[in-house]
């Protein structure tokens, strides 16, 4: 093909091999969905006891129905934190949340990996990626094969990125 027809069609594709090509990792630590799970079930006990002692008032215009709203937000955030899973192969990022997020690596400009060194075990590291187009997403991960690649995928597309 022609030289100046193929830069002409964008630059080319980032490639990138996982080590574990599709294995996936918790997106969050085992601390933070006991934490996670220890103020959910404080909130619900608060909730109940406000309802033992009468202070939320009775019908549908008490602050009851506002405090079940949240409190249902509350599982329903908590519920994904405790299944959410992230994985990347040959082609894309992937993580379960609320809404599932998915990039295609061939289509990524920039990635930075972002940690608190020592509180892993807590704070989840994540994987801050954006697009060509300028998308972009986080992927949180716990398992040190995913971060490995997390941290080879960031220098990786740096270098290619460079090159162009």
């Amino acid at each position: 093909m022609n030289e100046n027809l193929l830069q002409s069609l964008g630059p080319p594709p980032f490639r990138f091999t996982p080590t574990q090509p599709g294995a996936s990792s918790p997106a969050f630590s085992v601390a933070f969905k006991a934490l996670a799970t220890l103020i959910v079930a404080l909130g619900a006990t608060w909730l109940a006891s406000l309802w033992r002692a009468g202070a939320l008032g009775t019908g549908s215009s008490s602050g009851l129905v506002w405090l079940l709203s949240g409190l249902a937000l509350m599982l329903y955030t908590w519920w994904h934190i405790l299944r959410s899973r992230t994985r990347v192969d040959e082609t894309a990022l992937y993580q379960s949340w609320v809404w599932d997020k998915q990039l295609e690596l061939r289509e990524l400009a920039y990635c930075r990996l972002i940690r608190v060194r020592g509180l892993d075990w807590l704070i989840a590291p994540r994987l801050y990626a954006r697009t060509l187009m300028g998308k972009f997403a986080v992927f949180y991960a716990t398992d040190p094969v995913l971060l490995a690649d997390f941290e080879r995928l960031v220098r990786e597309l740096a270098a290619f990125r460079r090159m162009d």
